[in-house]
């Protein structure tokens, strides 16, 4: 009798989930099916991979990386072969790699292509589990008056077309499981959620300095704290065994992000072509940190000097745009990554709509373009510098159109369609409802 009672609230809490879950499902198929033309044999042909738009990380990192035969980290390999990603990611490769090993065994050469491709069915299997999972996290972050806002990162054409070309779904879920773990005040899961998420991507790193300033308006310390003693713990557990045992391959990620150069997507790229003064000649590490620090000062001030308390969303949106925006490498997947915060944080469909012809612009442009670098040099199938650059701006116009009604939304709190109806901040957890301690307003205007 237990049992019964306790299912049927459970299955009716779930049942509205139900659909969203397959429309999810249904992006995630979609996606596989973008890449089909280099699924069946296009992989081999870089002018095919590019003419049929199905570029993936996942399948030549199988041979690049050795991922054949050993293991991420502590591979007996050239420091430039390890792989460059944070721990999280490098594990799932391996596990992966072990299923498509027992999928298709074997060492000979065709084994070995056997198995890369059954290394890229099982990782596409993986991120699409990991796209349903985010899905119905951001629709249980959203709340029941918001819950069909979940269908932008479900289908929305960008997600689609760049869902398998790296691991990045998998940070995307843990982002949204932290996010939904604040709202329900469970500080120590948010936390770990948290921990997990930076060890799989550096870029929710992000979402601490908002957790940080929201914390400081509303003087809610200690679930602040708790929540970062709990990610610190988690990222530490997962990062220290290498960090012992395999220090070379460990470090590779944080070596490889410093010594970047400005890549494919980045605005300085741009600066950089055109030979503009200052912004094309200074390092670019030195231009990205600054020009992040201003902004993350901007929305500082603006957090702590807004009418009324911005929403956590808002706060974590404004945080990852300006760190995509200023980095020195921008690539297609990260859409991925901003999609569920810029519908959290204002889901108006005009701009979403406009950033995502943006988004697919780019996601053609880029694979146009590289036809036409060198060694390829393909000027007949390619684009040249001034269209690809078309694609670049517009990504930084659209996401910045967007911040800017999020700025007007927090100075104007009125205009905050999340606010009407007397809601304050229903994914704040601790900050909903929560009382001003420090502002940056005079008195008079409190």
């Amino acid at each position: 009798m237990t049992t019964t009672l306790m299912r049927g609230p459970f299955l009716a809490r779930a049942v509205p989930y139900l659909p969203l879950g397959l429309f999810a499902l249904l992006g995630a198929t979609l996606a596989y099916v973008v890449r089909l033309p280099c699924r069946t044999g296009g992989w081999n042909d870089q002018v095919t991979v590019y003419t049929n738009f199905c570029y993936t990380d996942i399948f030549p990192l199988y041979f690049d990386r050795q991922l054949g035969t050993q293991n991420p980290y502590f591979a007996d390999v050239v420091f430039d072969k390890h792989v460059e990603y944070p721990v999280v990611l490098g594990e799932v490769m391996q596990v992966v790699a072990w299923i498509a090993r027992w999928l298709e065994p074997g060492v000979t050469p065709e084994a070995t292509a056997a198995q890369a491709v059954r290394f890229y069915d099982v990782t596409v299997v993986l991120m699409g589990l990991c796209l349903v999972a985010g899905v119905l996290l951001m629709a249980a972050v959203a709340g029941p008056s918001r819950r069909w806002d979940a269908l932008w990162y479900a289908l929305a054409p960008a997600v689609v077309l760049a869902a398998y070309i790296n691991w990045d779904l998998v940070a995307g879920a843990l982002s949204m499981g932290m996010l939904l773990a604040w709202a329900r005040r469970r500080q120590v899961l948010a936390g770990v959620l948290l921990g997990l998420a930076i060890a799989t991507k550096f870029y929710p790193l992000m979402f601490v300095g908002a957790l940080f300033l929201l914390t400081l308006r509303t003087a809610r310390w200690r679930p602040f704290l708790i929540s970062m003693g709990s990610a610190a713990a988690a990222w530490l557990v997962v990062n220290l065994p290498f960090m012992v045992f395999a220090w070379d391959g460990w470090r590779r990620f944080y070596v490889f992000s410093q010594e970047r150069g400005v890549d494919w997507g980045s605005p300085w790229l741009f600066f950089q072509s055109k030979g503009w003064p200052v912004l094309g000649e200074t390092d670019v590490s030195t231009l990205g940190m600054v020009s992040l620090a201003l902004l993350c000062l901007g929305i500082a001030v603006l957090t702590l000097a807004a009418p009324q308390r911005p929403r956590l969303a808002q706060i974590c949106f404004l945080a990852l745009a300006a760190f995509m925006m200023t980095n020195k490498v921008w690539s297609p997947q990260f859409v991925l990554w901003l999609v569920p915060f810029a519908v959290l944080a204002r889901p108006n469909w005009k701009p979403l709509a406009l950033w995502q012809v943006a988004e697919v612009w780019y996601f053609f442009a880029i694979w146009l373009y590289l036809l036409n670098q060198p060694p390829l040099a393909r000027t007949d199938l390619g684009i040249g510098d001034d269209t690809y650059f078309t694609a670049v701006w517009g990504r930084v116009i659209t996401i910045g159109i967007m911040m800017a009604f999020v700025v007007r939304d927090i100075l104007r709190p009125d205009k905050d369609v999340i606010r009407q109806g007397g809601v304050d901040d229903q994914i704040g957890g601790v900050f909903d409802e929560a009382p001003d301690r420090f502002t940056l307003r005079s008195p008079a205007y409190r």
